[in-house]
């Protein structure tokens, strides 16, 4: 055989595990999360780093995918369960038929075919929850706040200096829990994106300069785009919420090092073979267009990081903990992926949307 007709096996391979339309997960003899196809990720609604934070690992013991996973590395052969519950911390188990495969040096392939039509595991429960709770707050809350705000403003009108002082503060604490019911309200919205094609530089484009001239400012923020990206299909203002909350988060955190050496990098990518089942059961849909903000701030905190996208969860002495929350809910309408890694001096938020339908054939040429 010529050289230049040799196939490599080893890539071959590689792409087969990364290309197949199944989830596949690839554990350690010691169990740890060494590998996840994108199928996995997109099953998950997380990236390789988050599942390994959310501990999707057979080292725990009395689980059925330990027992699963110890089974195929003891009898040396492959070994299926048709009904294996696979469940993450703090949400609902997926129920897949499985298959675990020994593999050498102890390690185990661990294939997956779910039996539900849609994703198993995108958030959608925890922020389905929190959407009841938006709808019973914005209305058990908004009619009397009106009527103390009002109260407030007669007061301060009759009052004298020191009392009008007083009744000043009570309008801006009623005014600042209006904002809170607000955001919160923002979750009971149950209508899908009006999804159109985006130019998703010109999004970014304009969250750059929102946030140059806010928190921003004098800092160094750095862009790197892939000019050949076809239009994402979403809704604008919503694309534009998503990534001015991430870009304001990185700001923040940047500007916190204290030493003038914040910096905020937004860069965007075609990643071949991303896709996500759409939430109404139908075709897999492709999710190639990858949005990448990064800071060089101080991290997320350790005891934070498997929550962070939990309603009020937040590493501000005065935030409400709900930006991220919404901003996985807004990901999730749109059919996409967000997922983060963090350390000391490095985060990254990383958000994987659909293209414009119009070009998913074209793309598909591409992988």
């Amino acid at each position: 055989m010529d050289s230049q007709d040799k196939i490599d096996l080893e890539a071959l391979r590689a792409a087969a595990f990364d290309q197949s339309p199944w989830p596949a997960l690839m554990f350690s003899a010691s169990g740890d999360l060494l590998a996840a196809n994108e199928s996995a990720e997109a099953l998950f609604g997380h990236g390789l780093p988050l599942l390994n934070r959310r501990r999707l690992a057979p080292s725990q013991p009395d689980t059925p995918l330990a027992a699963l996973v110890e089974r195929a590395r003891h009898e040396g052969v492959q070994v299926r369960e048709r009904r294996l519950e696979i469940g993450l911390p703090g949400h609902a188990p997926i129920e897949a038929e499985a298959a675990a495969t020994p593999l050498p040096r102890g390690a185990v392939l661990l294939t997956l075919q779910t039996r539900q039509a849609g994703p198993a595991f995108d958030r959608s429960h925890d922020l389905r929850s929190a959407a009841g709770m938006g709808r019973t707050l914005a209305h058990e809350i908004k009619n009397p706040l009106a009527g103390i705000r009002g109260a407030a403003q007669l007061m301060k009108a009759a009052a004298g200096p020191e009392d009008a002082a007083l009744a000043q503060v009570i309008v801006d604490e009623t005014d600042r829990i209006k904002r809170l019911v607000d955001r919160v309200e923002a979750f009971s919205a149950d209508r899908p994106p009006q999804c159109a094609p985006v130019n998703i530089h010109r999004v970014l484009d304009r969250v750059r300069t929102l946030i140059s001239s806010g928190i921003g400012e004098g800092m160094t923020i750095r862009e790197s785009y892939d000019p050949s990206l076809p239009p994402a299909w979403g809704e604008e203002d919503q694309l534009i919420q998503i990534f001015l909350n991430l870009a304001k988060n990185a700001a923040e955190a940047a500007h916190s090092r204290g030493d003038d050496r914040g910096e905020v990098s937004i860069s965007t990518a075609y990643r071949h073979g991303a896709r996500l089942r759409s939430a109404n059961g139908r075709d897999p849909r492709g999710a190639p267009l990858e949005v990448r903000i990064q800071d060089n701030g101080p991290g997320v905190p350790a005891d934070l990081r498997d929550h962070l996208f939990d309603p009020f969860v937040t590493t501000k002495p005065q935030g409400t903990g709900l930006g991220l929350t919404l901003v996985a809910k807004l990901v999730a309408d749109h059919e996409g992926i967000i997922d983060y890694e963090s350390e000391p001096g490095r985060t990254v938020f990383r958000v994987r949307l659909p293209v414009e339908p119009s070009h998913e054939p074209a793309t598909e040429a591409r992988t």
